[in-house]
């Protein structure tokens, strides 16, 4: 019943991501956008400063996330639907599952976009391993996105949730986007640190696993007040 719940509320919002590409668009818009920006402002003569790729790019994927999350119950608040999913039968938490995972599919598809274009317009070597930097980018976004949701969730009917979010989501995801820059930043070394970002990897899979357990537990009390 979970699984399915779960798999239910992600299939439904794929599938109309995927018909109006509104969401996607938008932040995969907004995140080139500000890369480009940086990029103008920071590289002179072809000359970058140290890490200033690994930090662009985490900076951008939270400014997209901050985007996409601001959008996860957009559609349910407009349509009144919220309420009727809250009182189907079926585990809350389930459905804090599928808002999740599909704001994770979002931001995975714009990190694609993302990628190559800062190993491109500031000369990094991001993609010298693949594999770790997948997974840098992989837990990182889970990390994020498990915080975010619950608090999209929680401010779907404030007034100012738009100026909220972002105020009540930095503070706590703030060590998500840390070790995501340091373990991009040893990834994109002229002789990449392998050990350094494993340790980057297995630190943003600790922070997932208690960011995602705390929201389980914390979804169904805080939607039900």
């Amino acid at each position: 019943m979970f699984a399915r719940t779960a798999w239910t509320v992600f299939r439904k919002d794929l599938t109309v991501e995927v018909r109006t590409r509104e969401t996607l668009a938008t932040t995969l818009f907004f995140a080139l956008s500000a890369v480009i920006v940086f990029a103008v402002a920071l590289v002179r003569d072809g000359r970058v400063v140290a890490d200033a790729a690994a930090g662009i790019l985490w900076v951008a994927i939270a400014f997209a996330g901050t985007l996409t999350l601001g959008r996860t119950f957009e559609r349910e608040r407009y349509t009144d639907t919220l309420r009727a999913l809250l009182l189907a039968p079926a585990p809350r938490a389930a459905i804090y599952v599928g808002k999740l995972l599909a704001v994770v599919a979002v931001l995975l598809l714009t990190e694609l976009m993302l990628v190559p274009l800062v190993a491109l317009l500031f000369d990094a070597a991001l993609l010298q391993r693949p594999g770790l930097l997948v997974a840098l980018l992989v837990t990182g976004t889970i990390g994020f996105a498990s915080v975010g949701t619950l608090f999209a969730a929680m401010l779907v009917r404030a007034r100012s949730r738009d100026v909220l979010l972002p105020v009540l989501l930095y503070p706590i995801t703030i060590p998500v986007i840390i070790a995501g820059v340091r373990g991009t930043a040893a990834l994109a070394q002229l002789v990449p640190d392998e050990p350094m970002a494993t340790f980057w990897v297995m630190l943003l899979a600790a922070f997932d696993t208690v960011f995602v357990t705390l929201a389980l537990w914390t979804f169904d009390p805080l939607m039900t007040d």
